[in-house]
């Protein structure tokens, strides 16, 4: 008992200690990209979760932007890879090494060896346990004192200032990179929910398979989000555009550039969006009529990359019949949230996912 009590003392003051030269921090750890917002400061980081591996010598060579710059154009022994796929951990070592540079870059200014800030990282709802520890355990290993988890919709809904703590409806849709998250939300916890594995990622693939099959083409993943983000839409728009592409031409093999129209990447888009569609429509079948009352006042709330595709609020406006509204500045919504959770996290600590998780100093 007595050497339990002196390693929780110790625990206690040595985590003080610590907490004095290190900067607390939110962080998106999101599939395309990781945001991170530190206590006091606001956003610092925004950049691709991407990092390059030389797979002879298991060496790191860059992370971030300057990784991002090499993905599809790497020789066999270098890969550019995202090391979450679907908002969950997929290569855990690479995930801590990529967390660890980011706390590292922004504690450069403090003159401590090891900075120990505390965490709080947003995930995808519907996660299993597993997953859930694995993204607790990256951040530790990657030099945290202290892991919290929030839901993804959970943080983008205090991120836009909603009153989540009330005994009122919110309902939040979040597309990301690599989930879609639908949640509505009463008294700091999620009434009804769904979590799809279709979203930007998804829709990026389907403007690749529809150049495959229509036009014998093949792009790159750049290519097809660059077409996603300049012409995409969900409805018609009284504008037409086109933009050039430039791939491989299946047939001869031989480079070739082509047109490509809004109507037709519409077209690409369609079974996607449809399918977020369908979720959000079935999330409100299950919602209770009360919420619903509140909902219909509110409005829809969109945040994430994905929800800046254009029409997609006309969109479900149209099919929900309920007003539809899009955050300021959608996709930063969830490390917001995460900061403001961070900024008063004893208010707040009712929304977490998980207790916090401390690794022993000793």
């Amino acid at each position: 008992m007595k050497i339990k009590k002196f390693n929780n003392i110790f625990r206690s003051l040595s985590s003080k200690i610590f907490g004095n030269f290190s900067k607390d921090v939110g962080i998106d750890l999101g599939t395309a990209n990781t945001l991170i917002y530190v206590k006091g400061k606001g956003i610092v980081i925004n950049e691709p979760s991407v990092v390059a591996v030389n797979k002879k010598t298991g060496q790191i060579l860059a992370i971030g932007k300057e990784a991002k710059k090499m993905v599809g154009k790497t020789p066999s022994h270098i890969v550019a890879m995202r090391p979450l796929v679907d908002g969950v951990v997929s290569d855990f070592e690479i995930t801590e090494q990529m967390l660890r540079y980011f706390i590292n870059k922004i504690h450069r200014d403090v003159f401590f060896i090891a900075p120990r800030p505390r965490v709080i990282i947003g995930i995808p709802s519907d996660v299993t346990e597993v997953e859930k520890r694995a993204v607790i355990d990256a951040a530790i290993n990657a030099g945290a004192r202290e892991a919290y988890l929030i839901d993804e919709p959970m943080a983008a809904a205090i991120g836009a200032r909603l009153p989540v703590q009330d005994a009122a409806g919110n309902m939040v849709v979040d597309i990301g990179g690599g989930t879609t998250d639908i949640a509505v939300i009463s008294l700091g916890g999620v009434v009804a929910s769904r979590n799809l594995r279709i979203a930007g990622d998804e829709m990026n693939e389907d403007i690749i398979k529809y150049c495959r099959d229509e036009f014998n083409l093949l792009i790159g993943e750049k290519t097809s989000e660059d077409v996603k983000i300049a012409i995409g839409s969900a409805c018609p728009q009284k504008e037409k555009m086109q933009m050039p592409i430039r791939g491989r031409d299946l047939v001869s093999g031989l480079p070739k550039e082509m047109i490509i129209n809004d109507e037709q990447v519409r077209s690409a888009l369609s079974r996607s969006i449809r399918i977020i569609v369908n979720n959000i429509k079935t999330t409100i079948e299950e919602t209770p009529p009360e919420l619903l009352a509140d909902i219909m006042q509110r409005g829809i709330i969109l945040a994430g990359g994905g929800s800046l595709i254009r029409g997609f609020d006309r969109l479900v406006a149209d099919q929900t019949e309920m007003p539809v509204r899009m955050m300021e500045d959608p996709l930063t919504a969830v490390v917001r949230g995460t900061g403001i959770v961070l900024e008063d996290i004893e208010a707040l600590k009712e929304v977490l996912v998980e207790n916090q998780h401390e690794k022993s100093l000793i």
